[in-house]
């Protein structure tokens, strides 16, 4: 599990925090689809997010043996 506004930064969609937190409160940024206005949104395996153009797909970290 991963927040969205850190999934942003991360992908390097933004620039830092500040930016996430307003790209993601004017609604400029869709999950699955549908438009995300949580920056503390939860994100899970398989979710996809998309702004200006750009989509990723949150993936998880898989354990290693």
């Amino acid at each position: 599990m991963i927040r969205l506004g850190q999934a942003l930064k991360l992908a390097s969609l933004v620039e830092d925090g500040a930016m996430a937190r307003d790209v993601v409160a004017d609604g400029m940024v869709t999950v699955n689809g549908a438009v995300e206005t949580r920056r503390g949104a939860q994100l899970h395996d398989g979710d996809v997010v998309e702004f200006n153009g750009e989509a990723v797909v949150i993936e998880a970290e898989s354990a290693e043996s």
